[in-house]
Formats: C-alpha cells, structure tokens, sequence
C-alpha cells in the first residue's frame, strides 16, 4: 500500500466545502457540487458570461462587451459569483483558505484550455501592498500560481503592482470603478522584458465590471506584450 492510499485510510479525502466524503483530495460533494453555478454552454468571448441559445460556430459578445472596449482578445470565468461559488472566494479571499487554490486551479484550466498556449506568460491582478500586507497572500497570485504548475506555462507573480492605493469598488457603479482604477496599476520596472511580444494571460478571483482588468491589461499592453487574455475564477453577471 503507497503512502497517499494509507493517508486517506486514516484521514479519508473530505468536500472543501462541507467537510462530507469524497473521492479524491480537493474535490466537492454531490451536494456541493450541484451548488455551485459552474459556467457551461455558450459564454460571451470576451468575458465568459454565459448566454442563451447554442453555440453559432463564431465568437459572439454579451451586451456589456459590446459597449465597453475591453483591451483584451479572449476572456472566461469558471463560476458565477453566487451560492456555493461565493463561499468558495470569500472563503479564499478572506478566511486563509489558501488550500482552495489547488481545486480551483483544474477548474481554471478547464475554463482556460484555448488560452493555454506557448508564449503565453500567466499573471495574477495585483494587491496594493498595504492590502497584501494585511492579507498576506494575494489571492489571485494563488490561482495563477497553480494554474502555471498543471499547464507548464510560465508564472510572473510581480509582473504587475498596484501603485496606488483604490477604494474598495464595491457599491459603485460601472463608470465609477473604471475611473477609481486609472493610473493605479503599472509594470513592474524590471519585468518588462519578460512580456515583449508575448501573450499575457491574466488572473483574477472575480470579475465584475472588469476594471481591474482592463487596468491591468492596458499596463501590460503599454509595456509591449503582444495580446491579452482574462480568466476569473468567478463572474458576477447581471440576472436574466
């Protein structure tokens, strides 16, 4: 008997969410499982929110990326950002469940595969140092971390810095997280070199307006990468 077959006889794999067992280390319960809005089906291409109808055989768009210019190629999410999933996040984000980034990083790859291709640099959204400080981690630096260990891709956890410190974006409207983002995201003055060229996928644990990210993506793009992608673990999409 190998060593992990002897751990789980003793410590038995338990749902990360509700403790019950399962199958297989990191995993979710049936009953969690079918809690937590996983995004399947025809999602916007450009930030992964789902829509109806089947898929038409061409990238298609939701209303608010027909609007808003997003300075990205590709987006998608692994969740919507309710029920179960938002436990999930508020537990990573706030509670030190740090051990969620392992499952959430095969959920990533799943959502992310068409993006996972060479010459693709992953990079998480930064935190204000005062906030990491707080925190301790970076949230967002998890997911790209441990998505960089299942794809192979390389990872830059300090490509980019927040330079400025934002009020919190929640409660604002549209308009008023874009502008609460401006010039308050910037390369890392010596990471440059490491993008030129090159697609940079990156990382967030919730994409709301997509602010953050466009912020992001505009540094990166300033700095010479050649294309972006966005990929959250969840969306928070406006209800049907």
């Amino acid at each position: 008997m190998g060593m992990q077959a002897a751990l789980h006889l003793i410590y038995p794999p338990q749902c990360i969410c509700c403790d019950a067992r399962v199958t297989s280390d990191f995993g979710l319960c049936g009953t969690c499982w079918k809690e937590t809005p996983f995004i399947t089906g025809l999602v916007c291409d450009l930030c992964g929110t789902p829509l109806p109808g089947q898929d038409p055989g061409h990238p298609v768009h939701c209303d608010d990326c027909l609007h808003i210019a997003r300075p990205w190629v590709k987006g998608r999410a692994v969740m919507l950002y309710k029920d179960r999933a938002r436990d999930i996040v508020l537990q990573l984000k706030h509670a030190d469940r740090v051990d969620l980034a392992r499952s959430a990083g095969a959920w990533l790859r799943t959502a992310a595969a068409e993006m996972l291709v060479p010459d693709t640099v992953l990079a998480p959204v930064p935190l204000h140092w005062t906030r990491l400080l707080k925190r301790r981690y970076n949230q967002s630096a998890l997911l790209a971390a441990e998505l960089a260990r299942l794809s192979g891709l390389p990872h830059v956890p300090d490509l980019l810095r927040r330079v400025r410190r934002t009020a919190s974006q929640e409660g604002r409207t549209r308009d008023d997280r874009f502008r609460n983002l401006q010039g308050a995201i910037a390369l890392h003055p010596r990471r440059g070199g490491l993008i030129t060229g090159k697609t940079v996928l990156l990382v967030d644990d919730v994409m709301t307006s997509g602010a953050t990210l466009a912020a992001s993506a505009e540094a990166c793009l300033a700095a010479g990468a050649k294309q972006i992608c966005v990929l959250a673990l969840s969306r928070v999409a406006k209800n049907p």
